[in-house]
């Protein structure tokens, strides 16, 4: 099970005192501390709220239940799937993969392909020119 980590900054001496000599190096108003204050407190409320559900035993069990109840239900229909020869997920994105490398194989092939047709082409235009033309006798009617 995962756990959440909280660092609760506002709680800090450290944290606060060089906070508020960076803060006390410009002009701020009164609504500037306040909304500081405000968001110090919320900081601390949430720092609090996430620690009590991390120690919550009650919590802690129902999570590690219901991810115990997900991989058995996964394992189910993994079973209930293969038993009906049905393919699962993974096993359609392998053949995806598998049909793009050989359609990837086949693109190299046709090309290959083409570039023989046209070098046979240069080569058959190449004799053409080499072979002095014969004359075809002209059929007197």
């Amino acid at each position: 099970m995962a756990l959440i980590i909280v660092w609760n900054i506002a709680g800090r001496e450290e944290f606060q005192s060089s906070r508020m000599r960076s803060l006390s190096c410009r002009d701020l108003s009164y609504e500037d501390f306040e909304q500081d204050g405000l968001r110090a407190r919320a900081e601390q409320a949430l720092g609090e709220l996430a620690q009590a559900l991390i120690d919550n035993p009650t919590l802690h069990d129902a999570v590690t239940a219901a991810l115990g109840a997900r991989e058995k239900a996964l394992e189910a229909q993994q079973a209930a799937m293969s038993a009906l020869n049905l393919p699962s997920a993974t096993d359609v994105e392998r053949l995806e993969r598998r049909l793009r490398s050989f359609s990837q194989r086949l693109e190299d092939v046709e090309e290959a392909i083409d570039d023989l047709s046209r070098e046979l082409g240069a080569l058959r235009r190449e004799k053409a020119k080499g072979e002095p033309k014969k004359a075809k006798p002209n059929p007197k009617p």
